[in-house]
């Protein structure tokens, strides 16, 4: 059984994802390639949307990380599914906006947005900001009084809740960069401090507390956290909060030994533990948002790549280099993240070889996996790494000055070029 349910293997015992033969696709468009499926990006839109209708009475909005995975194309599918958009810098706000992603829809984040971002924010009359600071919220209603708005707001709260995942990935803590502690009481002062402002509207909380969690019990304490703060909210400062937002960070299947919980599931669950606190609070169930990213785009990904030489080592290792690396795909360089690795051209063979490998970067760290099984692998081979939709091309970069691949949607079995591959001119436009 495949990792993901759009990928599969041909009659030719080649790798296929969304019905696309991943060999004659880096036979058109080149290597390294990203691969998306559209058609399961869109069914993981709709799944998150129906839950939210199920479980909230459609009192809610699924709002759609694009850290995760940001471009024009991708804005556009996301909108089309009615989903709003987190954005969390300038580029990925303008990205949304040229995409012609509406406005009031996207949800600004970040912990030190500049002068300049929270300026074109307002100007586009971005829907909600996401305040991580006292010195933002400062800011931003100056900015805003100087442009004649009212700016609606949520402050970013750390529930100090432990999230079971890489420490690099967790957020809710309060050993963390991001928001307003709890246990402090830097929360309630910051609530108090909001509420001083003319020219912000504090409607909202927000809580994030990681990412790849597969543990429920997370998420059903930090909604408990949050909900008995908003109550402390309005019995000590007489404010009602009237947006929840319980952030994403729902983990999903990159190998066999991950056990992700069923989405629905998390959302059942998370909805039963609202509804029941609200009740115990008397507090009137407020308007939920969700932010999942990786749970919508990672398994509907793949990278392509085409294996240069192969350098045994006897006793030690194999290496298996390919000609992308941590440049398309830092994550291992990053966190040691497992993937599951594949020869696509022997798709249908035994993994029966163990290998390391091996980025192109004149860096040793440069690795995308090692000690992994894949198929008898040699030069010229097509090699791919699965679920690789999230946080691969987003965090993707030049160094040496090596160019970003393509990325390619499939949709019903047609590609399409959505991003163009940079070309060594790319590289040097900026160049004086």
């Amino acid at each position: 059984m495949m990792i993901s349910d759009c990928f599969a293997i041909n009659d030719q015992g080649h790798l296929t994802i969304g019905g696309c033969d991943t060999v004659a696709l880096a036979k058109e468009f080149g290597t390294p390639l990203y691969v998306m499926d559209e058609d399961k990006i869109r069914r993981n839109c709709r799944m998150y949307q129906d839950s939210i209708q199920q479980y909230y009475q459609g009192r809610g909005l699924v709002l759609y990380a694009s850290k995760a995975f940001n471009c024009k194309e991708m804005c556009r599918i996301v909108n089309e599914e009615g989903l709003g958009l987190d954005v969390v810098s300038g580029g990925e706000l303008y990205t949304a906006l040229q995409a012609g992603f509406p406005a009031g829809r996207i949800h600004f984040h970040g912990n030190n947005k500049t002068r300049e971002e929270l300026s074109m924010a307002l100007d586009a009359q971005v829907g909600h900001f996401i305040v991580d600071n006292l010195r933002e919220l400062e800011l931003l209603d100056a900015l805003a009084k100087e442009k004649g708005q009212v700016a609606d707001i949520s402050l970013r709260i750390k529930p100090g809740i432990d999230a079971h995942t890489h420490e690099a990935v967790m957020t809710g803590q309060i050993d963390s960069k991001f928001g307003f502690a709890l246990e402090t009481g830097e929360a309630l002062e910051a609530v108090r401090f909001a509420a001083q402002f003319q020219h912000v509207n504090l409607k909202g909380l927000h809580n994030h507390i990681g990412s790849q969690i597969f543990d429920i019990a997370p998420f059903l304490q930090a909604a408990r956290v949050m909900l008995n703060f908003i109550a402390q909210i309005k019995k000590e400062v007489g404010i009602v909060i009237e947006e929840l937002n319980l952030g994403g960070g729902f983990g999903i299947k990159y190998v066999d030994q991950d056990r992700p919980v069923p989405y629905g599931d998390y959302m059942k669950e998370i909805s039963l533990a609202v509804v029941e606190t609200c009740k115990e609070l008397s507090l009137e169930v407020p308007y939920i948002y969700m932010e999942p990213g990786r749970s919508i785009v990672g398994e509907a990904g793949l990278t392509l790549y085409e294996v240069g030489g192969v350098k045994e080592i006897p006793g030690v290792r194999t290496y298996v280099s390919i000609d992308g690396g941590m440049t398309d795909n830092p994550r291992y360089a990053l966190y040691q993240s497992d993937y599951t690795v594949m020869v696509a051209n022997k798709a249908n063979e035994p993994a029966d070889q163990v290998v390391t490998v091996a980025g192109k970067c004149c860096e040793s760290g440069d690795l995308i996996q090692e000690h992994t099984p894949i198929q008898s692998v040699e030069a010229g081979d097509l090699l791919t790494v699965l679920c690789t939709g999230a946080y691969n091309f987003s965090m993707a970069s030049n160094y040496n000055r090596i160019p970003r691949p393509a990325v390619v949607m499939v949709k019903n079995g047609i590609p399409r070029v959505v991003v163009r591959r940079e070309t060594y001119e790319d590289l040097i436009r900026n160049d004086q």
